[in-house]
């Protein structure tokens, strides 16, 4: 089974405000480290940088960041390419979905993930045969 991490579950792993959520974020991405079936996308490696550099209360320094990021891109990473741009874009209008949300699923999709592990997106939904989990949720 292959699992496409969003963006906001990684961030936990960095996030010393949230112990719970912290060490919750840490014990599903290592499981999926662990199975091999962690799958990321270009975007949320951009956005984890982004975010654990900037808008963390304790942010991390940008080497930090950067070793971070490069442990996590020998998982499989969906590329941002035209085509999946147009369809996160078509997606988000016909789904009233935000363009960003629209383009984790079209990545998770496009990687051929059974699941995408999210806190922002409806847990439960599914879109074109992708079940989206809240690792979050009591």
């Amino acid at each position: 089974m292959r699992v496409f991490v969003d963006t906001n579950v990684l961030v936990y792993l960095f996030d010393a405000d949230e112990p719970a959520k912290q060490q919750r974020a840490r014990d599903v991405v290592s499981e999926l480290m662990r199975a091999g079936s962690l799958v990321l996308s270009a975007q949320v490696l951009s956005e984890l940088y982004v975010t654990v550099t900037r808008k963390l209360a304790c942010p991390l320094e940008p080497e930090s960041a950067l070793r971070a990021v490069a442990d996590l891109a020998v998982y499989p990473v969906v590329a941002i390419d035209a085509a999946l741009v147009q369809r996160a874009a078509a997606r988000s209008a016909a789904e009233q979905v935000a363009y960003w949300d629209a383009l984790i699923l079209e990545a998770a999709v496009e990687s051929g993930a059974d699941v995408v592990y999210s806190e922002d997106l409806q847990h439960g939904r599914a879109y074109q045969g992708v079940s989206v989990v809240d690792p979050f949720a009591a």
